[in-house]
């Protein structure tokens, strides 16, 4: 009798689902090193669609050499190889560091392929990062519960003054300004009285993340030159999450502001939402992440603070009291995310990913 090895459908079908919800990039060049599959990771990591990207030589996809380089030599010796802290480019020019194992195999007929396995290693030091900080937070909450108290004494003074104020002003568009600040310091109030609450817990609710992001354009519309520039270029496809609306609303109003320091409120601030699937945040996978990056047009984080700019009392600015992004980083991960940047002159990203449900 002549046993098959031929694959049945229910295994090829396995094994494409495997593959295809692997946290691990995969990649799998031909002889010629043409791509002949990616999975989600995949397009992920490298910021590209399965679709554009499928057929294109492997210097199509990366803008360096280093990743041609190891698949080709991976090729000609027939052995695996792995790199570690690998310097990649993608095409869209997003660099940065993976670790990455490139197997030659064969396809059944005759020619070879290289399997490449793929990893995001500025993901772990950032997981490292993040428990070297847990110190820092229990520092910062402290100092943040002293702050609350200081700040919560003069916002009835505030929110009196701008109801008589008010009571005074002819012009609806002034009072829209005054009504503004009422709001606000009812906002700060409530939110103060929060964080003043040994270990309180985000409130979570539905939330649109657009009606989040509106209101803390309309503040920096409202506080700022005229000069600055609001881009907004967001996805209007993506579902509401569930989160709490006030601790989103400061978390992004302090990267918000930040930016629009950076530029001397004279550059350009931009928003921009995406969806971004099978994401790893800290140990947890999720299917569905909503990823929301502020980005200025300043001249860019300084070299010297670079490391540490989540640390509470880190500020690039001399009058700066270095808590606006710490403060932030706790917020989100209150809510299961992460915030990460990237910075060079001309382009600094604040990037926040957020879970829209439960991950595995």
């Amino acid at each position: 009798m002549v046993r098959s090895h031929a694959r049945s459908p229910t295994k090829s079908a396995t094994a494409g689902w495997i593959v295809e919800n692997l946290s691990t990039a995969i990649l799998l060049f031909d002889s010629k090193l043409r791509l002949q599959l990616v999975n989600s990771a995949g397009e992920n990591l490298l910021s590209a669609s399965v679709k554009k990207m499928t057929g294109q030589r492997v210097d199509q996809i990366f803008g360096n050499d280093a990743l041609p380089k190891a698949l080709q030599h991976a090729l000609d010796t027939g052995q695996v190889v792995t790199e570690w802290d690998l310097e990649i480019v993608s095409a869209s020019h997003l660099t940065q560091c993976v670790d990455c194992t490139l197997t030659p195999c064969g396809n059944g007929q005759g020619d070879a392929n290289v399997l490449v396995e793929m990893s995001n290693s500025d993901g772990l030091r950032r997981i490292l990062r993040d428990e070297a900080a847990l110190g820092q937070q229990n520092v910062l909450r402290t100092l943040v519960k002293e702050m609350a108290h200081e700040i919560k004494n003069p916002l009835g003074g505030i929110r009196g003054a701008a109801q008589l104020l008010e009571c005074e002003l002819a012009s609806p568009a002034h009072k829209e300004y005054t009504r503004l600040i009422v709001d606000e310091v009812d906002r700060l109030r409530k939110l103060m009285d929060r964080m003043l609450v040994p270990n309180a817990a985000p409130r979570m609710t539905g939330v649109n993340i657009h009606e989040v992001l509106e209101h803390v354009c309309s503040l920096l519309e409202a506080g700022t030159d005229p000069a600055l520039t609001i881009i907004r270029d967001y996805d209007p496809s993506l579902p509401d999450l569930l989160a709490d609306r006030d601790y989103l609303i400061q978390a992004f109003l302090n990267i918000a502001q930040n930016a629009a320091q950076a530029v001397s409120y004279q550059g350009t601030v931009s928003f921009r939402t995406r969806a971004q699937r099978q994401c790893t945040i800290g140990l947890k996978r999720y299917r569905l992440v909503i990823r929301i990056d502020i980005i200025d047009d300043g001249p860019g984080v300084p070299a010297e603070i670079a490391e540490d700019i989540f640390y509470p009392m880190i500020s690039g600015r001399s009058n700066g009291t270095g808590l606006g992004l710490s403060i932030a980083r706790s917020l989100i991960h209150g809510h299961g995310g992460q915030i990460i940047y990237s910075s060079k002159p001309g382009e600094t990203v604040f990037s926040v990913w957020l879970p829209v449900e439960n991950g595995t």
